[in-house]
């Protein structure tokens, strides 16, 4: 039996690792199964979502010569997406006591406010920038 890339396969969990389950395939052939191809959320640890002996459907990934990727993650996705129908996914709830109205426009006396606001800020800092520069070459004169 040829493995190709797609193929659905059922194994064994021979042995876990940080990194990944092995996994016993018909035809005496072992494929892996990386930590990140385990479950549609984020694992820690491998050990919560499989143990040792366990009968489990994969599905072939990659075949690079003797190394075989599979998922379970990835066969999860096809059939949750053959099985549901498609429905449009509905608007994100949002928390009513979060929403806050939108600020009211501003009259031109506030814009202009902020604006003398920024520009008197900026022009001390510009000012005081000048005078440490001048006060450090008047000290330098009086010697």
């Amino acid at each position: 039996m040829e493995l190709t890339v797609g193929a659905v396969l059922e194994g064994k969990v021979r042995t876990i690792t940080n990194f990944g389950a092995f996994v016993s395939l018909p035809e005496n052939k072992t494929g892996m199964v990386h930590i990140s191809e385990v479950a549609n959320t984020y694992v820690t640890d491998i050990r919560q979502h499989l143990t040792e002996g366990q009968e489990v459907k994969v599905v072939v990934i990659a075949v690079d010569g003797n190394k075989i990727n599979l998922s379970i993650k990835r066969l999860e996705a096809q059939s949750q997406n053959r099985n549901t129908p498609r429905r449009p996914s509905p608007a994100p709830r949002q928390n009513q006591a979060a929403q806050t109205p939108p600020p009211a426009p501003k009259t031109a006396d506030q814009l202009f406010e902020e604006r003398l606001k920024q520009f008197m800020s900026e022009s001390d800092s510009k000012i005081s920038s000048i005078r440490q520069y001048s006060d450090h070459r008047t000290k330098s004169r009086r010697r």
